[in-house]
């Protein structure tokens, strides 16, 4: 039996987004920015998904900026805020995703911002009473906080966070790579700046994703060499890959509150199973319905001699999980996530994340399966 519980990392992709991906791959192979037929054709494609996942996140079309991947938006997100809207301020925290901790401190190298810290409260999400405080002495900064942490799961506020930017005139940033798709979102009721879209992350197409930008920010694209993207990203876009992505997102847009439902079921028989199983097991980040990711359960393990082969010893044994973020080209090191929150060294840690397609039959063979290794 072969299990896949690396879902944060990435996803199957829908069938019905191979479908759509494939119908275009056949038929329109014209480039975008050509004013003939095929040219229009294909334009037509990227404009229609544009305006689809504009309309399920309820923001205007003109809003979303197709890019290779989050990390790309990300990385835009940052370096505009800095070279075009004035910021010479990072309010961050040191568990973000490395798209966004890499990227503000090179602009931190090269004395472009100066970056603050947030403090964390146990479960890895940012102390709202610390943030006001550093918003309060730091009047126009840019706040970059995720909205779920992609190793540990845990969900911050970010309704409770965009008050505290406006109040002081800060600008709000949020890698939401790991909930778009997962989470209904209504951008007509966040009052947010900038959010991130990795399609990958929601069975869709790798390679492609989108930032977000609220209409009222002017910026310059860090992309040049063409007008693509109404000027903001040169480049010929990726018809296949955006259809794609836009499909990925109607798929995951419907009956998500039942996808939810089922897939926080999973979770919750695997944590049952877990403590069953194997004694010691304690987890890190929030696991509650309402505090964390369903899709994700960081499990902390009792110190065994078994830990530095844990995660080849589940792969032999068809169970595929991560030790943390697999954003890293395949990297094996310790993970500033867990650094961040204090996770004792001594004990290991998998990372199990879930998704629509998990069985419990897959979590019974994926318990059963690391309790006879450990």
């Amino acid at each position: 039996m072969q299990v896949y519980l690396d879902n944060a990392a990435t996803t199957s992709m829908d069938s019905q987004v191979i479908e759509a991906m494939t119908s275009i791959m056949n038929e329109v192979y014209g480039n975008p920015s050509a004013t003939h037929t095929q040219g229009r054709q294909a334009k037509a494609a990227v404009e229609m998904a544009r305006k689809n996942i504009a309309k399920l996140l309820h923001c205007e079309s003109q809003e979303i900026i197709f890019t290779g991947s989050g990390t790309e938006a990300d990385n835009m997100a940052l370096r505009c805020a800095v070279h075009d809207l004035g910021v010479t301020h990072i309010i961050t925290s040191t568990i973000e995703h490395k798209a966004v901790l890499d990227t503000a401190k090179e602009l931190e190298l090269k004395g472009l911002v100066q970056i603050s810290y947030v403090q964390l409260d146990i479960f890895g999400k940012a102390d709202l009473s610390d943030l006001e405080e550093l918003a309060k002495r730091n009047p126009g900064s840019l706040i970059s906080l995720m909205h779920a942490n992609n190793e540990i799961g845990s969900l911050n506020d970010v309704t409770k966070i965009s008050q505290i930017a406006r109040a002081n005139k800060c600008y709000f940033h949020s890698d939401t790579v790991q909930t778009i798709g997962h989470y209904p979102i209504d951008l007509s009721k966040w009052d947010i700046d900038f959010i991130t879209c990795s399609a990958h992350k929601f069975h869709g197409p790798k390679g492609v994703g989108f930032l977000y930008k609220n209409k009222a920010l002017k910026i310059r694209p860090i992309v040049t060499g063409g007008g693509q993207e109404r000027a903001m990203r040169a480049g010929t876009e990726n018809i296949i890959g955006i259809v794609g992505m836009a499909k990925a997102l109607e798929v995951a847009s419907h009956n998500v509150d039942q996808k939810i439902t089922k897939v926080q079921s999973i979770k919750n028989y695997f944590i049952q199973q877990l403590e069953e199983k194997i004694a010691g097991i304690c987890y890190n980040g929030d696991i509650t319905s309402t505090g964390s990711l369903y899709t994700v359960l960081n499990v902390s393990l009792p110190p065994s001699d078994k830990a530095s082969t844990l995660l080849f010893q589940l792969d032999i044994n068809g169970v595929y999980a991560s030790g943390g973020s697999a954003c890293n080209s395949g990297a094996v090191g310790s993970s500033h996530v867990l650094e961040g929150i204090n996770h004792p060294p001594n004990r290991s840690v998998v990372r199990f994340s879930f998704s629509k397609y998990t069985t419990p039959d897959e979590v019974d063979f994926a318990v059963d399966t690391l309790a006879q290794i450990l």
